[in-house]
């Protein structure tokens, strides 16, 4: 892994955020949260941004993973892997898996999250985005959180 930045990435309400200090802290690096840095940065609540211009939400996205320090570890939100796969290219990326049952769970609880698919129903909307995003993260080289912590062990002195 070296000095490649550590990027978690995996479905909407996965748990990325949640994992991202403990990886920084099992890792010794420092963690970002993407979402996070793109309203500090941009001085924009997420919500409305992908809902008003999804487009221009897109485009910070990659391009603010490409200004955060080389060697972090870094947080994206539930889109990223399938919107941006070419930006992992010489990134870490460490995928977190959620079945779609959990998925359906987490997300029809938080009304917080933005809705990205208004001209169908929430459940319509969760069903077809979780199973097209599945398609394309099988697409892009990652590792699974479970291999990834295996490794870590398996490097820890006794």
């Amino acid at each position: 892994m070296g000095a490649q930045t550590v990027v978690i990435a995996g479905h909407r309400a996965a748990g990325k955020t949640r994992l991202l200090p403990l990886v920084s802290k099992l890792l010794g690096r420092t963690g970002l949260d993407l979402d996070a840095e793109l309203e500090r940065r941009h001085g924009r609540p997420l919500r409305s941004w992908v809902a008003e211009s999804p487009t221009t939400f897109r485009a910070a996205e990659r391009e603010t993973l490409g200004l955060l320090p080389q060697g972090s570890v870094v947080a994206v939100g539930g889109g990223f892997l399938s919107h941006h796969p070419e930006a992992l290219a010489g990134h870490f990326t460490l995928v977190v898996p959620v079945t779609f049952d959990t998925y359906r769970e987490r997300l029809m609880a938080d009304t917080t999250r933005p809705r990205l698919r208004t001209d169908v129903s929430l459940e319509e909307e969760l069903h077809s985005l979780f199973h097209e995003r599945e398609a394309m993260h099988a697409r892009v080289p990652t590792i699974s959180l479970a291999d990834f912590l295996r490794g870590c062990l398996a490097q820890e002195p006794e």
